[in-house]
């Protein structure tokens, strides 16, 4: 039996797949949809888009999150950075490492803490920051001119309620 794939697509929240065979349709519906296959589809989403205009430069959508949490007026701890990012320190480490190679950031001493490092932004460091911080207006922009300030307010409150529930933990009492 062969089918022919002639679309997919989302009906009250099930994900669907319409086929064809000989003179007959078929639907398949798969999954119910959830926040979180949809939160993450589009987190996906988005890492992919910064990480292909990021490789244009030779960087990656971390070096751009790194560069927009570091500030360009005031030296940062490096032991800030983990937790401002919710990055794992080995892959912040690499991440410094690779920003440090491309001459994006200095690390210097900690004149308040000796076992400290500060990170410092350079001033190529400064125009990538300028370039990471235009890309996430122009997307902010984008998706508010597409679905509207209003939809945007929701989203907020949305994740707001979200992060709330999960922080008290109220979603497994």
């Amino acid at each position: 039996m062969h089918l022919i794939m002639l679309t997919t697509g989302y009906h009250k929240n099930f994900n669907y797949l319409l086929c064809m065979h000989s003179k007959f349709l078929y639907i398949y519906f798969m999954s119910l949809r959830t926040l979180e296959q949809e939160l993450r589809y589009t987190w996906l989403s988005i890492s992919k888009m910064y990480n292909e205009e990021a490789s244009k430069y030779g960087g990656s959508m971390a070096v751009g999150f790194a560069l927009l949490s570091l500030n360009p007026k005031q030296d940062t701890p490096s032991t800030s950075l983990g937790p401002k990012m919710g990055m794992e320190s080995t892959s912040l480490s690499r991440t410094l490492k690779f920003m440090e190679d491309e001459n994006l950031i200095q690390r210097i001493p900690n004149p308040e803490d000796g076992r400290g490092v500060l990170i410092k932004l350079t001033q190529r460091g400064i125009e990538f920051r300028n370039y990471a911080r235009e890309l996430v207006m122009k997307f902010n922009k984008t998706i508010t001119n597409e679905v509207g300030e209003d939809s945007i307010e929701n989203f907020y409150l949305v994740v707001d309620r979200i992060n709330k529930l999960i922080k008290n933990k109220q979603v497994f009492k």
